[in-house]
Order: C-alpha cells, then sequence, then structure tokens
C-alpha cells in the first residue's frame, strides 16, 4: 500500500512539474511573440551624437535608423529566433518570418548604401565597410552554426557603425551619404517591387484565376518557357500566416527607414513637393501595424462571413505601394 501510495505520489508530482513546464513554456511563447514598438529615429539619432559629441550630419539619422532596426532585430524579446533549433521559439513561426521581412529591408538599403547612396557615380570607389557589411546581412537567415546567423548580423552593424562614424568625422572626407533625388528613386524602385510581390501574395491568400500579363506591352518579347493565359494563383493554407508576418516585418522596417528618409531627403523632397507624399505612404504602412486581436491569421473568403486578415494586409501594402510609384514619378521631375 505504502508502495503504490509512493507511485501516485511521483505520477502527482512528475504531472505538477510538466504542466507548470507548459505553462511556463507558453508564457515565455506569448512575450516573445510580442513585436517591437517603432523607433523614434530622431530622438535616437540625437541621443547617440550627443554622446559621442558629434554633429547630427546628412546621413546620419537613417544610417543610425538602420543599424537600431538591426539591432531590434537581434535584441528584441527572444532574441533573433529564425535559426533556434530549441524550444520554445523552433515551435514559433510567426516572429521568424517577421524577423525575415524586416531582414530583407535591412539588405536591401544596405545595398543601395554601399551602390548608390555613398557614392558619387558607378565608377566611385564604394566603402570598404559598407563592402564588408553588405555580404554578412546576407548570410542565410536560419543558418544556426558555422557561420551563426546572429554573428555575422552583428559583425555588419558594426561595420555600419564604423561607416556612421566616418560620416561624422570631418578629416574623412572620402566616407559619404549623398541625399540626391536619384539615389533614393532608385531604393523605392526595389522598395514597390518587394510591395508589390507581397502584395499579390497576401491577395493569393482566397485564390485567384489571374490574366498572364507578363509579356503585355512589348510585341517582340520572349520569356524562357511558354505560361498559361490563365493562371491559378492561391498561397498555401500552412503559409498564409506566414505571408502575412512577414509583411508586418517588412512594413515595420519600412516605416521606420522612411521616417529617417523625410529627414535627411528634408530638402529634396521639399523641393520636388513629394513631402507630404512620403507622409501618406509612411501613414498607410503604419495602418498594418495595427493589434492583431485574433491568436491566428483569419482567412475568410473576401465576402463572407469572417475576416480575411490577409485581404485587410494586401490593401494597405497596395496602396503604400502606389504611393512609392507616385514619389518616383515626382522625384524623377526637375
Amino acid at each position: 500500500m505504502s508502495s503504490e501510495s509512493n507511485n501516485r505520489g511521483l505520477k502527482w508530482a512528475a504531472g505538477i512539474i510538466l504542466l507548470t513546464l507548459l505553462v511556463l513554456m507558453f508564457a515565455i511563447s506569448v512575450y516573445w511573440s510580442m513585436e517591437p514598438d517603432g523607433l523614434d529615429v530622431l530622438a535616437l539619432a540625437e541621443n547617440k551624437a550627443q554622446k559621442q559629441n558629434v554633429e547630427v550630419v546628412t546621413g546620419y539619422v537613417t544610417t543610425n535608423t538602420l543599424i537600431e532596426i538591426a539591432r531590434t532585430l537581434l535584441n528584441k524579446p527572444g532574441g533573433y529566433m529564425s535559426n533556434d533549433v530549441m524550444p520554445p521559439s523552433v515551435f514559433l513561426d510567426n516572429i521568424p518570418r517577421w524577423e525575415f521581412g524586416v531582414l530583407v529591408q535591412i539588405r536591401d538599403f544596405t545595398k543601395a548604401l554601399r551602390n548608390d547612396i555613398s557614392r558619387t557615380q558607378t565608377q566611385s570607389q564604394e566603402h570598404p565597410a559598407l563592402a564588408k557589411a553588405e555580404p554578412q546581412f546576407n548570410v542565410d537567415s536560419q543558418s544556426w552554426l558555422f557561420p551563426r546567423a546572429e554573428s555575422e548580423y552583428s559583425k555588419g552593424i558594426d561595420d555600419l557603425q564604423e561607416y556612421l562614424d566616418g560620416l561624422t568625422n570631418p578629416n574623412n572626407t572620402q566616407t559619404q551619404f549623398f541625399s540626391r533625388a536619384d539615389n533614393l528613386r532608385d531604393w523605392l524602385k526595389v522598395v514597390a517591387n518587394r510591395l508589390g510581390s507581397l502584395s499579390q501574395r497576401l491577395s493569393a491568400s482566397v485564390g485567384q484565376e489571374r490574366i498572364n500579363t507578363d509579356l503585355d506591352g512589348e510585341p517582340d518579347a520572349t520569356q524562357s518557357t511558354i505560361q498559361a493565359t490563365r493562371i491559378d494563383v492561391k498561397t498555401p493554407w500552412l503559409q498564409i500566416d506566414d505571408v502575412f508576418y512577414e509583411a508586418r516585418g517588412t512594413c515595420w522596417a519600412l516605416i521606420n527607414l522612411l521616417r529617417a528618409i523625410e529627414i535627411d531627403f528634408g530638402p529634396v523632397l521639399e523641393k520636388k513637393n513629394a513631402a507630404r507624399s512620403l507622409q501618406q505612404i509612411i501613414r498607410e504602412l503604419e495602418a498594418t501595424q495595427r493589434k492583431v486581436w485574433s491568436p491566428m491569421v483569419l482567412n475568410g473568403s473576401d465576402f463572407g462571413f469572417f475576416a480575411n486578415y490577409s485581404l485587410v494586409m494586401s490593401s494597405y501594402v497596395s496602396r503604400a505601394n502606389a504611393g512609392l510609384i507616385d514619389l518616383r514619378d515626382l522625384l524623377s521631375q526637375g
């Protein structure tokens, strides 16, 4: 009888321990799934400049914002989770997709810095720190060993900081940030392509039959393989939330970058009468960051009883994308 009581007691103790671990893991998962708030880009830049006793020169706010976005990616609750192989983060897929959306914007803007914004022309010498930073941010986001993604991204942050330090050094005339309309326009084209793709993937959550327009406008155009004139497009059910959170991460990073662009490219935007257009784009993107109250991404039909979060997100992304196209047109005008 005593032996049975002991066994029953051990089972109860094991059950309580297991339940406690499950509750604790669930609580940690909820905390780690919280998305970071937006950045006060000007305040962060001014505080850093004050601590380093340097002047906030052209390009300082934007470069510092890129650094802060990358640091947030690594230092938010739970740290960087895309390459985790242990629970509970290995069971979380929404935040890793959010991280990927942010990472793509870091990669795109670092490339723009290296190839365009820091150079006067195509034949000018690229900045060595930016030449190192770009490939480091392009390490596989899921690499967890040899190399470890976080370590490479941290090195990329250090290289961006080296470039930022050079901007504020009056004796370093080789480190420049050129606030020009053509530089901004080139980067915005990349952003528009990203948002256009996301919008299509989001709207495909309900499934669509699309007309193939790949060769429209060019009668002599050809392509590698023949496609049907009508294409059925539908995001797989298990990937709907992945696309949704990738879009949220993309828009979060873009909001912060565009707020910084508004400051560093302010004179250019005012001259082109494009400042309000940029502000409207930021407003559209801010709408994508509203709180998600449902524990899962709802995928109702387009005019059904239940909401379709992906279609709502797609509408905001599409409007921001249309605004970017108009903004690029304004920047191209004399």
